[in-house]
């Protein structure tokens, strides 16, 4: 049974933007971290950075967009399927926050400032201290592995409920006829 609701389109973006810089933030994270020193790696790491500043302020508009605009109903499903999607979407937001704030502390403590894009200093996030750096430093990882975890379940659900239980929830993101 096929449900027309959709998001809107402001939602519908933040999704897609969100979804794309974070896989992107992720790669380039995953590839960068094992290369040797080199200013390869160096503007990688500049990258990453400057990928998880815009994904942080992107979730930052996404949360007050969503705060002030209604979602769609849920669709019709089983209680626990609809407390586990509830569960995963308050895991999102909270590692589309926890993973850019920890990997800001982590570079501040590390003694490596934020200049996004080359061109705008952020203030450091906390004082340089190389003993906490290295307490955050994988505490960023387990983060990023988690919100990577959640992500998957969520492509997983919505696949299934898209192929299997055939009741259109990619359209109502903006993908195919809802």
């Amino acid at each position: 049974m096929k449900h027309n609701a959709r998001y809107d389109a402001v939602a519908i973006t933040f999704h897609w933007v969100l979804a794309i810089a974070i896989v992107g933030a992720f790669s380039v994270g995953f590839y960068m971290s094992d290369l040797p020193l080199s200013p390869t790696r160096m503007k990688l790491y500049n990258w990453h950075k400057w990928a998880g500043v815009l994904i942080l302020g992107f979730s930052a508009l996404r949360l007050l967009w969503r705060l002030t605009h209604r979602p769609p109903a849920d669709l019709p499903a089983p209680a626990w399927q609809q407390r586990a999607a509830h569960g995963a979407h308050i895991a999102l937001y909270a590692l589309f926050f926890a993973v850019p704030l920890s990997g800001w502390a982590y570079s501040s403590a590390a003694g490596f400032p934020i200049v996004l894009f080359g061109v705008l200093p952020l203030p450091d996030f906390i004082g340089a201290d190389r003993a906490l750096a290295e307490t955050i430093k994988p505490l960023h990882g387990v983060f990023a592995y988690t919100l990577a975890a959640v992500v998957v379940l969520h492509v997983a659900a919505a696949l299934k409920h898209q192929f299997v239980d055939r009741d259109g929830l990619l359209g109502r993101i903006g993908l195919g006829r809802s």
